[in-house]
């Protein structure tokens, strides 16, 4: 049987370990990170700006896809932790062409076994103004529960598939690796916040 002072040693050692493999996990460049929590407006639209350049180069079809869509929400950084318990928070802008029409954070929480963090970049694209009025008019919104987000998928041609382009909201994952595919964004919570 393991004494308690071993056991405390073990567990924090394994938060520690978790703590620098989360610091080496990131979708931005260093100097786009900010000292303080909260990212100025401009610092979080460069992010912005940088992050759909990135999803632009990376799927093809997608600028047109952006350009067509009534909106687009663009989280640069959504950084998770986990250790049984998992979370993840992030902040990003509303985009309608040029012109940004809001900020939102987003969160989402995991229970299971599970160890490690992790940094993506998640862009949802509102295909219809119907789904764009449910996103803006509600108190909140969940992926999955007030609305079905469909995973973006790219076909065999290298292009969008047509139902990533006809689904009423559409999303893309990325990470350093490149773009996610089969990532679940089904209860993640994003609400309106002031900058």
């Amino acid at each position: 049987m393991m004494s308690q002072s071993v056991r405390s040693l073990l567990i924090a050692a394994t938060v520690a370990a978790g703590g620098l493999a989360m610091v080496g996990c990131t979708t931005t460049s260093p100097s786009d990170v900010q000292a303080s929590p909260r990212a100025t407006t401009g610092s979080l639209d460069a992010q912005v700006d940088a992050t759909l350049s990135r999803l632009y180069a990376t799927v093809s079809g997608s600028r047109e896809l952006v350009a067509r869509s009534k909106a687009v929400l663009v989280f640069p950084t959504v950084v998770g932790g986990s250790f049984v318990i998992g979370a993840e928070h992030g902040r990003g802008a509303l985009r309608s062409g040029s012109r940004t029409l809001g900020y939102y954070s987003t969160t989402a929480a995991s229970i299971g076994w599970q160890a490690g963090g992790q940094s993506k970049a998640v862009v949802y694209i509102f295909n219809t103004q119907e789904a764009l009025d449910k996103f803006v008019n509600g108190n909140g919104w969940s992926a999955g529960v007030d609305a079905t987000v469909a995973v973006g998928r790219v076909g065999a041609n290298g292009v969008i598939d047509t139902n990533t382009a006809q689904a009423p909201v559409s999303s893309f994952v990325m990470t350093n690796a490149g773009l996610e595919a089969g990532v679940s964004l089904q209860g993640a919570r994003i609400h309106k916040i002031n900058m």
